[in-house]
């Protein structure tokens, strides 16, 4: 950064404050500059005045420039903005009227009063738009209090004051118009920028936002059904359902400890990973919803939200899809990995549990079922219980039932599926 640089950067924070607001920091930046750039042209003003036109007194402008840069530097130090607020626009409006009647009046001062303006314009950026009426009027109030002062002093003294060339005069009207007009426009033009950046700043945070926003969506939805997260950001009510009619399904990965034994830890986990994450991928094929998984059991479950109609159709070919799976996978890795599928069809009790780390869950005599029926299934052998029998029948052929006692039940039937029926058998 060089010299010139850093002054800009220097004056451009000059009073900032880390915690101001953008529209705070825009106004302090923005009197600030306008102080700099005021102080600057009334200095070049008058050496340009005092090179062409008559000697006259510099006591005003010495006392404005001495109170224009002696508030800047009280305010730097003391980051009192209100009062140097409040003082340079009192300056900027009134001094150029006092100049303009110790110089005569309008025509003889070149039309000074017109930096005045710049004190409701200033107001404008530096306070907001309903207070800069105040500072109008008082400026309108000026200029016909300057207007009377010229009528009153031809009468008095219909001889100028001072004896300044036409060619003067004329000059001057036109660098008064010029620097005048000049200033309102870098001041519009540094609020117009600094307002873009903020803006910039604003839509990179609402950006970053909506990222953050959509990864925790993202997230949720690992966690939860679409329905059910939906629910959950928009009450803070507990979440439990009765479903009268859902399929549940637990499919139970064969002597996983066994053939776990030999692997490093890192190994086990892979494999986990690898082969659950390819049942999430083929339970969102079918539109059914995972559930959990218990150690190396895989819980999924249809009919619960906006599943498909068939949703028990659906749970016995994503069963056989695991089991095709599962073979390609023992090909790919040469680990021999076998399943047992365990499926029942009822009513259960569905809802979020917990405040942290919540998880959704499902609980009821269906539930139960379809988990025992898994643990007394054989391997690569998918069982149901009665009511999915009645459900699948005209889709599926099954082995005849047979006996399972179960503790706390008593005896169950259950029915080995064999495989989908012939179309011709379907039709």
């Amino acid at each position: 950064m060089n010299g010139l640089d850093w002054i800009i950067q220097h004056f451009h924070n000059a009073g900032v404050d880390a915690s101001d607001s953008d529209e705070l920091r825009l106004k302090k930046t923005l009197l600030v500059s306008a102080t700099v750039m005021i102080g600057l042209a009334a200095t070049l003003w008058l050496l340009i005045y005092q090179y062409l036109g008559p000697h006259v007194s510099v006591a005003t402008f010495v006392i404005f420039q001495a109170f224009l840069w002696g508030n800047l530097v009280i305010y730097l130090k003391g980051r009192n903005f209100n009062r140097f607020r409040l003082m340079q626009l009192l300056l900027i409006l009134i001094m150029p009227f006092v100049a303009q009647w110790r110089m005569g009046s309008l025509t003889a001062s070149s039309g000074i009063s017109l930096w005045a303006l710049l004190a409701p314009i200033g107001a404008i950026l530096f306070i907001g738009a309903r207070e800069s009426r105040a500072w109008f009027v008082a400026y309108l109030a000026l200029i016909l209090l300057s207007g009377t002062h010229d009528v009153l002093l031809a009468d008095i003294a219909p001889t100028p004051r001072y004896d300044i060339p036409l060619h003067t005069t004329a000059f001057f009207f036109a660098l008064n118009f010029t620097a005048v007009s000049m200033i309102v426009y870098l001041l519009l033009r540094q609020s117009a920028l600094e307002k873009q950046k903020a803006q910039a700043r604003i839509e990179a945070t609402n950006t970053r936002l909506r990222i953050e926003q959509d990864r925790s969506e993202h997230l949720l939805l690992n966690i939860l059904p679409a329905p059910i997260a939906a629910r959950l950001k928009s009450s803070n009510q507990t979440i439990a359902d009765g479903i009268p009619d859902v399929s549940v399904m637990f499919v139970d990965i064969v002597n996983f400890t066994r053939v776990a034994e030999g692997m490093r830890p890192q190994q086990v986990f892979a494999m986990l990973n690898r082969i659950f994450s390819a049942f999430d991928e083929l339970a969102e094929k079918h539109g059914l919803e995972k559930i959990k998984t218990i150690g190396d059991a895989y819980m999924v479950a249809g009919g619960l939200n906006h599943h498909p109609a068939d949703y028990s159709v659906a749970i016995v070919e994503l069963a056989f899809d695991m089991q095709a799976l599962l073979q390609s996978d023992i090909q790919a890795s040469g680990i021999q990995l076998d399943i047992r599928i365990g499926i029942a069809t009822g009513s259960v009790v569905a809802g979020v549990v917990g405040k942290k780390k919540f998880t959704y869950d499902l609980w009821g005599d269906t539930v139960n079922t379809a988990s025992r029926i898994t643990g007394e299934c054989t391997p690569g052998a998918i069982l149901v219980d009665a009511a999915t029998h009645r459900r699948l029948d005209q889709y599926f052929d099954f082995e005849v039932p047979r006996p399972l006692q179960l503790k706390g039940k008593g005896t169950l039937e259950v029915y080995r599926i064999l495989g989908p029926k012939a179309l011709s058998a379907i039709a």
